[in-house]
């Protein structure tokens, strides 16, 4: 993401998306009644003094829209902003209904009533985030998954099963082995990006390292990308997830969003399963705690944002608020991976506190340091 301007005062922030995951932020920034300013395409209808209508001509045209919704399609990579049109040379009607498609290395700029400090850190963020995704490799001798993250999750690229002949049977068990890594080996060539992306492989037994060692003798361009092969105890995409979750690809993600917001939210669940003083979690709860100067880290989930009412968020941004007061951190959590799925089924908001926090009987709050 390349941020042109910023004038807070004036609500304006002016930038240009750069790469694909550069359209999630904007997914997660961009709200209903923002505005939103960018050349595009709308038709102009001929001048009526023609006997025979003609049809309208599709022509560029800087517009700008109040925004009534966004979509996102991940599987695209395509970025709409639909809604009504507050600004526009005079031959296009204000008022009427148009949609802005989100274009690469096309400026736009949006506009909001009052920013908050969070969102401006996360296109900061984004600014100095370079779009060089991790491959992850999951393979054992039932099958294999190749998958890249990226900062909202994991896109899993190829997934496989396969059947090999039993270990007693080990001529032909080495001969199908032998084929079964020239086909992975294939599709990592194909998944591999231009940027030469590194790979770190993962899986059940010692099919990694038998693969590990076969990239080595016989592809050696990709072997040279291999940073990292670790064990885990389940096979494909649940592998994966298990390596994210359980640290062990530390070392090849230390850079990826994704990791720390799992780090985060295992760190919620882990507090919370010890029944410790130090987590909060429902909105309520955490107002409470917010209010006290208590929150050290306060972690929202995405769609919390996104899909609730204007009255809601007007609620959640106020908390959002009273915690960036009180030197808090905010931490917008991706729903499209395992962390984020988790932090749903807690209300979809949670806080890390510096201190204990106790519910007293009466209800009234009862702080321990």
């Amino acid at each position: 993401m390349k941020i042109i301007d910023i004038n807070l005062k004036k609500g304006f922030v002016k930038v240009i998306p750069e790469t694909l995951d550069d359209f999630w932020h904007l997914y997660n920034i961009i709200y209903r009644n923002d505005e939103v300013y960018s050349r595009t395409k709308r038709e102009i209808k001929p001048n009526e003094k023609y006997a025979r209508p003609r049809r309208g001509q599709r022509v560029p045209v800087f517009l700008g829209i109040k925004v009534e919704k966004i979509t996102w399609d991940k599987l695209l990579g395509r970025l709409r902003v639909h809604g009504t049109i507050c600004e526009a040379p005079e031959t296009v009607p204000v008022g009427a209904h148009h949609t802005i498609n989100i274009i690469l290395n096309k400026p736009l700029t949006i506009v909001k009533k009052k920013w908050i400090k969070h969102q401006i850190e996360r296109l900061k963020l984004a600014s100095k985030t370079s779009e060089n995704p991790i491959i992850i490799i999951a393979i054992d001798d039932e099958g294999y998954v190749i998958a890249k993250t990226k900062q909202y999750g994991v896109k899993v690229e190829v997934e496989e099963r396969i059947r090999l002949p039993g270990k007693l049977e080990a001529e032909k068990r080495s001969a199908a082995l032998e084929e079964y890594f020239r086909k992975v080996s294939s599709s990592l060539r194909q998944v591999r990006t231009a940027t030469n992306s590194p790979i770190a492989i993962i899986g059940v037994g010692f099919v990694k390292n038998d693969f590990a060692k076969f990239l080595q003798n016989e592809d050696k361009d990709i072997a040279k990308l291999v940073v990292d092969v670790k064990s885990v105890n389940n096979g494909g995409v649940a592998g994966i997830y298990e390596a994210l979750r359980s640290g062990v690809l530390l070392k090849t993600m230390k850079h990826m969003r994704i990791t720390k917001e799992t780090e985060v939210i295992e760190e919620v669940l882990k507090r919370l399963g010890r029944n410790e003083s130090n987590i909060a979690y429902g909105f309520d709860d955490v107002r409470m705690v917010a209010e006290l100067g208590a929150v050290e880290t306060m972690v929202l989930a995405d769609t919390m944002l996104r899909k609730t009412s204007d009255e809601e968020r007007l609620l959640l941004e106020g908390l959002m608020k009273i915690v960036e007061q009180k030197a808090g951190k905010i931490m917008v959590i991706s729903t499209e991976h395992e962390a984020g799925a988790k932090l749903t089924a807690l209300s979809g908001i949670a806080a890390l506190l510096r201190f204990p926090v106790h519910q007293g009987s009466a209800g009234n709050s009862l702080v321990t340091m």
